[in-house]
């Protein structure tokens, strides 16, 4: 179905904002999901703060493409476009939903910081863990030197001890 030049013109505004507002944009393929699974994935990624937003290729490209620097990934198939304030969140949630929607479902690109970025570049910044995870393994890290020498000065205690 033909759209018209007004709703294209809204389009493109609305893929202006998005670049305004997005610290990350994630590019992604939906072939083959039925409509009660995009309905429960949007419900789900508008509940984490992640806008969804399904429009043509043409005009993703048109909108996006003057907006940020690199060049555009390949955009095969049905593409919708998921984004965020977060710079990791739409990145994570959407490979969360490749992992449950397997075969129908694939990240294509997107955007971060500024500049385009490929499917396994998108794939890596998707992977990283949440904040609150990233600090717990850094608390780790702080605290294993301290942890190993107040064994050993336990050890040393109970050897002298016995002796």
């Amino acid at each position: 179905m033909a759209i018209t030049k007004s709703k294209k013109e809204a389009i493109v505004g609305k893929f202006g904002d998005v670049a305004k507002e997005a610290q990350s944009i994630v590019f992604v393929n939906f072939n083959g999901l039925t409509v009660g699974e995009v309905t429960k994935m949007r419900a789900d990624l508008r509940a984490k703060g992640v806008g969804y937003f399904v429009s043509k290729k043409t005009l993703i490209e048109r909108s996006l493409t003057p907006a940020y620097e690199g060049t555009m990934p390949s955009l095969d198939g049905q593409v919708a476009v998921a984004w965020s304030a977060d710079p990791l969140a739409s990145a994570q949630e959407v490979l969360a939903f490749t992992k449950e929607f397997k075969d129908k479902l694939s990240i294509l690109g997107g955007v971060f910081e500024g500049n385009f970025k490929n499917k396994a570049e998108m794939s890596e910044i998707a992977s990283i863990p949440p904040l609150q995870t990233l600090r717990g393994m850094f608390v780790n890290v702080i605290n294993s030197p301290i942890q190993g020498l107040a064994i050993a000065l336990d050890a040393i205690a109970k050897k002298k001890e016995t002796a």
